[in-house]
């Protein structure tokens, strides 16, 4: 069987010589306990922007609601695809030849690990690069960032990454399984073609690639929205600017602690070529890490709204007892506001009418 040269015996490779060790127990309860948080944070998230996009049908909103409703459905069915095989590989004893004798299941489960871990990095760029053109160029975005154009890009976005997923299926590599026998992935061990390298490559360059637009456009959009916050004197900008800000951070730090260990351990190892040190604990670690970005992104997107930045800032005043800053009362809808206030800070018309009116008072 060592010897075979069979498809259907491609992914059993690693089980002749296993160099990780992994409780049990401990492995188990990590992946109970990722699938279940995911699923309920992800399904409260799709609960919230169901309630959200019935209740308030702005255009300047629809697209932020569709693109936030793509991503916590790829995280929700992430966790439910991805958990449901993890725990199954786990009450099977790990015992790989017995159910995966044609590497179906490997090839299936190394599949959706590629796609769910692409698709909500490819998302989350798209809803940076989205939330930077709403807030820089708030025409362009009300006249030609319609629904069917975001329905358009989430197709895109899912074919994409579907495509990179199926590409080692496509060139007959099939998927492997890794060290710890519990999940299915490019080939990581004694990676010595030039095609392996190059799928671990390309999967850590595009998430890394994701993450510094992400990072770009969310810098480039914190920046202009607190030019108009300083610049502007409308008391009711002030809160919506700081819930952004607060949102655009926590993005940014959420996205690139999870992921970066991740991708830069597939990069490493892609270019260390069969000299790399990763042991099957820090490919395993670095999973686990990557796993908690989308167990968090609905409570970055969607759940850390207003609300929740009001209550804190009662807390936290009421511990330290000191007034540090004046919140006005929250609006209704906070993005309308805010890129109501970008409009008229940018707007060449708005700067000619405010400067016409001493003269109109003058003449009077």
């Amino acid at each position: 069987m060592n010897g075979s040269k069979s498809p259907g015996l491609a992914g059993f490779g690693i089980l002749k010589n296993t160099t990780c060790h992994t409780e049990k127990k401990i492995s188990v309860f990590f992946s109970i306990i990722f699938m279940t948080v995911g699923i309920l944070s992800n399904s409260l998230a799709i609960a919230i922007l169901m309630k959200a996009y019935q209740r308030f049908r702005q255009k300047s909103k629809a697209s932020f609601l569709l693109l936030a409703s793509g991503l916590v459905v790829t995280d929700l069915f992430g966790h439910l695809i991805n958990g449901a095989i993890a725990v199954f590989v786990y009450a099977s004893d790990k015992d790989w030849i017995r159910f995966n004798q044609s590497n179906i299941l490997c090839s299936v489960f190394g599949i959706c690990m590629v796609f769910f871990g692409l698709c909500p990095l490819f998302l989350g760029s798209v809803m940076a690069v989205e939330r930077c053109i709403g807030v820089t160029k708030p025409i362009f975005h009300s006249t030609k960032m319609t629904s069917k154009h975001v329905k358009m890009m989430l197709t895109m976005v899912c074919l994409f990454a579907v495509l990179i997923a199926l590409l080692p299926i496509l060139r007959f590599r099939a998927y492997q399984i890794q060290a710890s026998r519990t999940w299915c992935f490019y080939k990581t061990e004694h990676v010595e073609d030039w095609e392996d390298r190059f799928y671990l490559l390309l999967f850590s360059c595009l998430g890394l690639l994701a993450l510094a637009i992400s990072f770009l456009c969310n810098a480039v959009t914190g920046i202009t929205l607190l030019r108009v916050k300083f610049k502007s004197q409308q008391r009711q900008g002030r809160s919506h600017h700081f819930e952004m800000i607060i949102q655009l951070l926590a993005i940014m730090c959420v996205s690139c602690i999870c992921w970066s260990p991740f991708l830069v351990t597939m990069a490493r190892i892609g270019i260390n070529e069969s000299h790399s040190k990763e042991t099957c604990e820090t490919i395993l670690f670095a999973l686990r890490m990557a796993t908690w970005n989308q167990i968090l992104d609905p409570w970055v997107y969607i759940l850390l709204r207003k609300a929740v930045l009001k209550n804190l800032y009662k807390i936290t005043r009421g511990c330290c007892g000191v007034h540090i800053i004046n919140l006005h009362m929250w609006e209704l809808s906070s993005i309308k506001n805010s890129l109501k206030v970008a409009a008229i800070s940018e707007s060449p018309v708005s700067s000619k009418q405010i400067n016409l009116q001493p003269l109109s008072s003058m003449g009077q």
